[in-house]
């Protein structure tokens, strides 16, 4: 593991995108629509090799407002209100698996929210089953439910487990009650450790923990705390993500008071101090802020240069097409992304006319195609082997991302990289600061039509 020089990490600690796809969410527009969709699936259906579907539905609802909270969500105790939205999302995957070729099946599944357990037990067995009869699931399929230990019974446990969910994911953020006090998520330890017992006796293959740092009041003790107590827990995966305070975006996040955000200089020794603390417990650092154990598919994936990323961050299983259930769902195909509508009335407005509830989306360029792959193969590989890439786009590497290279001498300098006639090579700390890295062969920024606001890398 690299040694984490603080003094580094201030001169990058700059805005930047997370690369969770890339043109990025902020060059989507609404000229693109459900038709572009539509033909686009039918490009997808006449592949000779038919790429298998990874799925993912949002479920929007929570019981209570995390002052944190980035997702987009819906605050409600209105059983109707969530069981119309389930509806709906029926008649989508109605819609949606009519245009999609009979063969093809799913490797995945993932539920994200909101709450996914905001549904009942009842709900969840209802959605999931229908679900699992509605598309053809390969046998070695990860499906992967977000969870909400506060309210949560054993029995949604049980339903997701019968309905063939194998993986789970969690938010712990910090265990300080100071700190769940401030942002509106007051979790006990013992609560956490509870639903962990309960997932491991129900038989789900892998336990994610997210935690986040960068919190009001969280201090360096505090938090180190924390992650000695998540090392203890034992998770397959850990996620360590810096809180990014966006006000002008997420409005409750007004409710967090900037005084008691910890400085910049504690956020940074927090950092240091939780890469140690994971990597001397033997988790092995993925990418930007995810941590494995070995044995984790991730971890091998890295190793074997399989790694690929998604809007649900690093993943495994690359090649797939994304279809995207419910409100804001962003799908994934080849050559597009589409968005669906972000509220309840324009969705279900779309949906009672039978056309598929596009909001906006982008057709890739075939710039857009190159850069998305380097991008991507620097965040997951770390490394970008020049000749390979001239072969697979009919381009001069060192003439085509000039402007690039130049701008990354400076990280060359300072051996976060190694870059010779041949080969980019990430090297030390530069695998923390990857965003940084990635950020110079990022089109729309190197043109200046980005203009969006990003929180910071670190």
């Amino acid at each position: 593991m690299f040694e984490i020089n603080l003094d580094t990490i201030r001169k990058y600690d700059k805005p930047g995108p997370r690369y969770t796809s890339y043109p990025t969410a902020p060059q989507f527009n609404d000229s693109f629509t459900a038709e572009h969709y539509l033909d686009e699936i039918g490009a997808s259906n006449k592949h000779e090799n038919l790429p298998d579907l990874s799925i993912y539905f949002h479920l929007p609802y929570c019981d209570t407002l995390c002052y944190f909270c980035g997702c987009n969500t819906i605050i409600t105790r209105n059983r109707s209100r969530v069981n119309e939205y389930i509806s709906y999302l029926k008649k989508e995957i109605d819609l949606l698996r009519s245009y999609l070729h009979i063969n093809r099946q799913v490797g995945q599944l993932h539920w994200g929210g909101g709450t996914p357990t905001h549904l009942s037990p009842d709900e969840i067995n209802d959605l999931a089953t229908y679900i699992q009869t509605s598309f053809s699931f390969k046998g070695d399929a990860e499906n992967s439910c977000e969870i909400d230990p506060r309210g949560l019974l054993k029995e949604h446990l049980i339903a997701l487990r019968q309905t063939g969910f194998n993986r789970i994911s969690m938010g712990v953020q910090d265990f300080s009650e100071k700190v769940q006090r401030a942002v509106n998520r007051f979790q006990p330890e013992s609560l956490t450790r509870k639903v962990i017992d309960w997932v491991r006796e129900l038989g789900f293959q892998s336990i994610n923990l997210d935690l986040i740092y960068g919190l009001p009041f969280q201090t360096a003790e505090s938090f180190a705390d924390t992650v000695d107590k998540i090392i203890d827990i034992s998770p397959d995966r850990i996620a360590v993500f810096n809180y990014a305070h966006v006000p002008w975006m997420k409005k409750q996040m007004t409710l967090i008071k900037e005084e008691n955000i910890p400085p910049a200089e504690v956020k940074l020794t927090i950092l240091k101090s939780t890469i140690e603390k994971l990597v001397n417990a033997g988790y092995e650092f993925i990418g930007m802020d995810h941590f494995a154990k070995p044995n984790d598919e991730l971890s091998i994936a890295l190793k074997e240069k399989k790694l690929y990323r998604n809007f649900q961050g690093y993943s495994t299983r690359s090649g797939l097409d994304l279809y995207a259930f419910g409100i804001t769902g962003i799908s994934q195909l080849e050559n597009i992304y589409a968005q669906n509508y972000k509220t309840e009335k324009e969705y279900y407005q779309s949906l009672d006319k039978k056309v598929l509830p596009i909001a906006k989306g982008y057709t890739l360029s075939q710039d857009d195609h190159l850069r998305r792959y380097v991008i991507m193969k620097l965040m997951c590989d770390f490394e970008l082997d020049f000749q390979s890439i001239e072969r697979k786009f009919g381009i001069n590497f060192a003439e085509y991302f000039k402007w690039g290279l130049d701008n990354l001498s400076e990280f060359q300098n300072d051996g976060l990289v190694k870059i010779d006639n041949n080969k980019i090579e990430v090297i030390g700390m530069g695998q923390l600061l990857i965003r940084n890295i990635a950020i110079n062969f990022d089109g729309y920024i190197e043109k200046k039509i980005d203009s969006a606001r990003y929180s910071k890398t670190v």
